[in-house]
Order: C-alpha cells, then structure tokens, then sequence
C-alpha cells in the first residue's frame, strides 16, 4: 500500500527560473542512474525478496525514500521551468549568441510536451527505461550494484552542484549528496555484512558447483593489454580475495595459446534471396564457395 503525504522531505525551492538547467537537473531524475532507477531498483529488489527480515525492510525503507527523491527533483524542475523563457523573439536568436545558446540548451518538449514540467526522462531526453534495474534476487549482487547506483548518482549530482550558483538549487543538491552518501555506506555495510555471516559471499552465486579443471581460471590475471603495470595490483599477486583458502593471484603477461575457431556454418537457402526455391544445402553452399574462390 502506497499512500502519499503532500510534504517534501527537504526544501527544493530555486532563487529563480532557468529552464537551461532544468534539462540538466533531468539527467539525476530520469537518467540510468537517477532518482526513477534507484526507487524502482530497490522496490523490485524489496519484492523479489523471499525471506522476512532486516533486508527486506531495508530494501521497502530505502525505496520509500528514493520516491520522495523524485518528488523533490520533479519539483525544482517545475520551478526552474517557472516563467522561463520558452522561446526567442524573431531575430533574436541570429542577432544575439547569448539568446542562441540559452534557446539551444533548453528541452522543448518541457514546453510543448509536459507544459512547463518535469519529464522522466535524462537530460537528452531519453526515456526512463526498466533495463536500468537490477534486481536478480540475490542479495549480494542486489546490494554491489545499488552501491553502485549511489556511487554514480552522487558523483553526478555533485557534478551538477558545481554546474549552478543558485543557492536553492545548491541547498536541495546539498542535502541529496549527504543522502547518497549515507546509502553507499549503507549498502556497503550490508553487503559486507552478508559475507561476513556467510549468508551470501564472493563468488556470486556461491553455491554454484565449480569444475576442478578450470580451478586456476579462477586466481589468474591475464594480461589482455601491452601495458604491464596492472601486475602490481592486488588482484595479481597475493591471497585470492574473499578466499584465501584457495591460494594466490597468479599473473600471466599474456593469453595462452587460443584454440582453432570452428568452420564456418552452413549456408541456409532461406536467407539468400538469389537462390531457387528448389536450391539445396549443398547448392548453395557450393554456389557460395565458388563465388567466394572466384572473388
């Protein structure tokens, strides 16, 4: 049950208009990891949830919040789009480049579309799409990537800070940056905590039988590029993280020798428009070799 209360849960009041930033503030509302994604990443998370308990309520907590994040970017968009200017007088736009550019940064379809109004939608305006969600109903994977989520939201939305001067337009950045923080803290604890208690660990899935012939895939760094130094990370030398029962990193300067690729397949007279209907396999594949040969 959803039920709405006509409050914000902070201010998201600008000092004044500006319709060019609106289109931008649209990125941290509609974009791949804006407000939209991560309220609806968490709720389908919450639901694909199958055990009762601190993460579930975690998951409905935390989505509850991002909706109220939507509504406070929606309306600072309303207001930014405010009495803007949504368009030039005649000639104004060739005789004067300041006017071209404001004209040329704004989202029309604010105008034409939603009335002076916020879009789901990211800052190009893309369409806010499901496959931005990522809820596979394992924990572990769940949690890594809503971290994630908060690592690119705040840095985009601290991004867009820097980008005005309007102290209200800062002050409700201000305050969501804060938030971000806390949820990727929050949600790197969980995770952590989940492997910690053994609920869920490194691999993932964890409980996936594993063949013993490719055990040492596993702990290998393969060097796919020309430059060297990625040897010195941690991920190439030194115990196998979250499994130092398995050993050590290993480094391999280059790929093993590859395997022979497979012939070529069998030409489908279905799909070659220039064949009989009574062509065979074998005719067209014949007739294919012979134009290649004689190519």
């Amino acid at each position: 049950m959803f039920f709405h209360k006509q409050e914000l849960q902070h201010h998201a009041k600008p000092e004044k208009a500006d319709a060019v930033y609106a289109r931008k503030l649209q990125e941290v509302l509609g974009g791949q990891y804006g407000e939209i994604t991560v309220a609806m990443q968490y709720s389908f998370q919450a639901w694909s949830a199958h055990i009762p308990g601190k993460y579930r309520d975690l998951l409905f907590s935390v989505a509850a919040e991002e909706f109220s994040h939507v509504e406070m970017l929606a309306t600072m968009i309303a207001q930014l789009l405010e009495k803007a200017p949504v368009g030039a007088v005649d000639g104004a736009v060739q005789s004067d480049p300041t006017i071209a550019a404001i004209v040329g940064g704004t989202d029309v379809q604010h105008a034409i579309v939603a009335g002076a109004g916020p879009r789901p939608v990211d800052s190009n305006g893309n369409p806010w799409q499901g496959s931005y969600i990522t809820a596979s109903g394992n924990l572990l994977a769940d949690f890594t990537a809503n971290a994630n989520a908060e690592l690119q939201g705040r840095l985009q939305v601290a991004r867009l800070y820097h980008m005005t001067d309007d102290k209200g337009v800062r002050d409700m950045l201000g305050f969501l940056i804060e938030r971000d923080t806390m949820h990727q803290r929050m949600w790197t604890a969980a995770a952590m905590e989940l492997q910690e208690k053994g609920i869920e660990t490194m691999p993932v899935p964890d409980k996936f039988p594993r063949d013993k012939n490719y055990l040492d895939a596993s702990k290998q760094f393969i060097n796919f590029s020309d430059g060297a130094n990625a040897a010195d990370g941690p991920w190439a030398q030194g115990p196998v993280t979250g499994a130092p029962e398995e050993g050590d990193f290993e480094y391999l300067p280059a790929p093993n020798p590859g395997v022979p690729m497979p012939a070529p397949t069998t030409p489908d007279p279905r799909f070659y428009g220039t064949t009989a209907k009574n062509d065979t396999v074998e005719k067209v594949t014949a007739k294919v070799k012979d134009a290649l040969h004689r190519g």
